[in-house]
């Protein structure tokens, strides 16, 4: 065939015992369990673990003759021819040598499972393993991988236990490693924890022994092939028009936002829809410590920031690429996440002429992101007294966002405020738009509406002197459908 070497094929191997076998698969009883349930007259249901799904003797089957194909095909394959030819030349030729080794196979297998057996064994080779089929879903968007046979996906919101396994331990970080050499980063005993990034841009955060005490973990957030427009949000019920209105105004006019949200509320996604909104003919730098915003510009330069090797030297830090950007000329800076002295650099190139950077911050509400964002100004390791300091990010910073997931799983917008400086000692700020939830659906989703507080935003004269005409009742209190 070309592709393979003339040996014949070795015979096939004794799948091993999986890692971890000889553990119990029902899950350990936590100490909260063990407490003595609550009084018959409680109403509360007591939430109960789901066992880990036992796999039939027809799912071993497959998997140790899939363990085999796979065995015998890496032993075939010659992989400086492999190097030579192009992508879809050598997945067809591998495809054609798996078809082989599965009609070679004495067992019985019918056509429908020899295809899941090629697809499979095509994803171990190329792929991600058992991850490929759970990427390709479109509705999934986290992947949570707790230990090798236990995988957990939030599908529209809501989390649910995955058939998709690994055969062990070693099978997990053998993916993993895959991951992550793919981007030029490590993962071992020296540094057991690693952030990276798939090649469509989603996010990987990934932990071992001995940090992780059950094998290794991993955790992927998934970005879609299609970014989310703002029309899209509109139409989950994230916030409505009036909201995207204004936003949109507001970035066009080149004000500062500060998207505020806790883990998984949706703060990245609503950065890049905003981004939208930027004009194209400005020059726009973005940093981030794993690459994941998909920003809809074409003048865009991305920077990364970079872990150090073995050694401890060599880390590029998102403080040093915050100054190293200011030397390149950008219009505005759009920082992924502040969590750190970088918070100083960003409002200082707010204040200096880079008017519409954005960035995200991990807080509660709009006003703890302010509180937050002087927590990581001090962590600069400056001595700025607190009114110099509260005076820095009440001119840098005009618009705040709070995204929230809410019971559910549906994230929205639920507090768009606007600092309008200073008074005294304290930073003025009050909300434009709110979202009021009144309860909880029969599915379990919150229910509420937006309401618009009726205080004209004074950066509305801002949006105004920027030839942008805002609908006269924009800013009206009242319920918005």
């Amino acid at each position: 065939m070309g592709l393979f070497t003339k040996s014949t094929p070795a015979a096939p191997a004794t799948p091993a015992a999986p890692q971890g076998a000889d553990r119990a698969d029902t899950p350990a009883v936590s100490g909260a369990a063990a407490v003595a349930a609550p009084p018959a007259r409680s109403s509360i249901p007591v939430p109960v673990a789901a066992p880990v799904p036992a796999q039939s003797e027809r799912q071993v089957y497959l998997q140790q003759m899939k363990l085999r194909i796979h065995q015998q095909l890496v032993e075939r394959l010659d992989m400086q021819n492999l190097k030579s030819l192009p992508p879809e030349v050598v997945r067809g030729e591998v495809r054609i040598l798996i078809r082989e080794l599965c009609q070679s196979e004495k067992g019985l297998i019918n056509s429908v499972d020899q295809e899941r057996l090629m697809d499979d064994v095509m994803d171990e080779t190329f792929g991600l393993g058992p991850l490929e089929g759970l990427l390709k879903d479109g509705a999934i968007s986290d992947i949570l991988v707790n230990r090798y046979d236990r995988i957990y996906v939030e599908r529209r919101g809501r989390l649910e236990l995955s058939d998709a396994r690994f055969r062990d331990n070693a099978h997990l970080r053998q993916i993993i490693d895959r991951i992550v050499g793919r981007i030029g980063r490590r993962i071992d005993e020296i540094s057991p924890m690693v952030d990276a990034r798939l090649a469509d841009g989603s996010r990987v955060n990934a932990i071992i022994p001995p940090l992780a005490l059950d094998g290794p973990a991993m955790s992927i957030r998934r970005f879609g092939a299609k970014p989310l427009q703002l029309e899209d949000l509109i139409r989950h019920g994230a916030f409505p028009a009036a909201v995207m209105d204004f936003l949109a105004a507001a970035v066009q006019a080149r004000c500062n936002v500060l998207i505020s949200g806790g883990t998984g509320s949706g703060k990245t996604t609503l950065l890049n829809c905003l981004s939208r909104y930027v004009p194209t003919d400005e020059r726009v730098i973005t940093i981030e410590d794993a690459a994941e915003l998909q920003l809809q510009q074409p003048h865009v330069v991305r920077l990364e920031t970079r872990p150090p090797n073995t050694e401890g030297k060599g880390e590029v830090s998102q403080r040093d690429l915050v100054k190293n950007c200011l030397r390149m000329r950008p219009d505005r800076i759009i920082i992924g996440e502040v969590r750190g002295g970088e918070a100083l650099d960003m409002l200082q190139a707010m204040n200096t002429g880079h008017e519409g950077s954005m960035t995200t911050i991990h807080a509660n509400s709009t006003r703890d992101a302010l509180a937050r964002l002087e927590v990581m100004i001090a962590m600069a390791g400056y001595d700025i007294p607190m009114r110099a300091l509260r005076q820095q990010v009440s001119s840098a910073v005009q618009v705040i966002v709070q995204s929230r997931r809410l019971p559910g799983g549906r994230r929205k917008v639920v507090n768009v405020s606007e600092i309008t400086g200073m008074e005294g000692e304290q930073i003025q700020m009050h909300d434009l738009f709110t979202y009021e939830q009144t309860g909880v659906d029969v599915d379990g989703h919150a229910t509420g509406r937006f309401l618009a507080t009726g205080i004209r935003p004074k950066s509305a004269d801002r949006i105004e002197n920027r030839g942008i005409r805002l609908p006269s009742d924009l800013f009206m209190r009242r319920y918005i459908d």
